[in-house]
């Protein structure tokens, strides 16, 4: 068999954040490879099970190959390949039979080590959260919220941690409670990245120290990385990168090295990046960044 199976389209993966107006690029960039390959941390999954005692089919359920067509891993013949070729696992246990029916909304499927998602009622968005929105559904104050940008969908979504009012930048809403909970649990140690302005000038050690561990009064807290990104007469543009998610840590982080924050962007948060997507709108996460994401989470 000739024909080679494609991977779906590329949109925006992980990488640094851009240094124009503390926004990474759009996003985008040099075509990849169509074969589709798994994300290191996606390699580090537990090797699937080749036993023919378990039975993955659902008379109810749709055609596997339909299933990957549908979601962009490539056409149905090309998707075929890959299940004949044992590149496909449901529920961790290879399948190579091409008459398969599985329910999507029930079953894992991975081909290559990735996690593909084919339940249609899951969703996943990146919101550019303006200054003076909470990070809640529904405040009990009236301040605005979330939901005054997102209320009109049927969806009940989820926020993936959150930002203070007086930070804006990137916010993931799904309605994948299992992925949202991982995200933000510390022992997937998924990234974020922050761009701050901060008085300046920044000296030289700020960025050592931070990397070391600052005292704060819940504990030390060290960053992953710092960067001085661009200077001018007594200001400052820095880049911080983290995983930790206390409250107001890059502020509280920043202040104790002495340089309060002045102003606070997320632009990033694992392989998912703000892009030009504007403040108080969302975007919808194509399917390679909701791969990642799972390949971060781990699942």
């Amino acid at each position: 068999m000739n024909e080679r199976p494609s991977r779906p389209r590329q949109g925006s993966g992980a990488g640094g954040a851009g240094r124009r107006q503390g926004r990474p690029p759009a996003p985008g960039g040099p075509a990849r490879s169509t074969r589709m390959r798994p994300p290191a941390k996606a390699q580090a999954r537990k090797q699937p099970q080749q036993s023919d005692n378990y039975d993955a089919h659902d008379p109810d359920g749709v055609r596997l190959q339909k299933l990957l067509a549908s979601a962009g891993v490539g056409s149905r013949r090309a998707c075929e390949v890959l299940i004949t070729q044992g590149r496909v696992e449901v529920d961790g246990h290879v399948v190579r039979e091409l008459g398969v029916r599985i329910d999507p909304s029930r079953q894992v499927v991975h081909v290559d080590g990735v996690r593909v998602q084919l339940d249609a009622s899951r969703v996943y968005f990146a919101l550019n959260k303006p200054l003076g929105v909470v990070s809640t559904m529904d405040d009990e104050l009236g301040r605005p919220c979330l939901s005054d940008i997102v209320g009109q969908r049927s969806e009940r979504l989820f926020h993936v941690g959150r930002l203070d009012a007086d930070t804006d930048g990137l916010l993931l809403l799904t309605n994948d409670g299992e992925l949202a909970n991982r995200l933000q649990h510390p022992k997937y140690g998924v990234p974020k990245v922050y761009i701050a302005s901060v008085p300046g000038p920044v000296g030289r050690d700020v960025g050592k120290t931070l990397r070391a561990g600052v005292e704060l009064e819940d504990g030390t807290v060290a960053v992953d990385s710092f960067k001085l990104l661009d200077s001018a007469p007594g200001k400052a543009i820095v880049e911080v990168v983290l995983h930790e998610g206390r409250k107001h840590v890059v502020r509280r982080l920043l202040e104790a090295v002495g340089h309060p924050v002045l102003t606070l962007t997320r632009v990033q948060v694992g392989p998912v990046m703000l892009g030009e997507t504007k403040p108080g709108r969302m975007r919808p996460l194509n399917s390679r960044e909701v791969e990642l994401l799972y390949a971060a989470a781990e699942l």
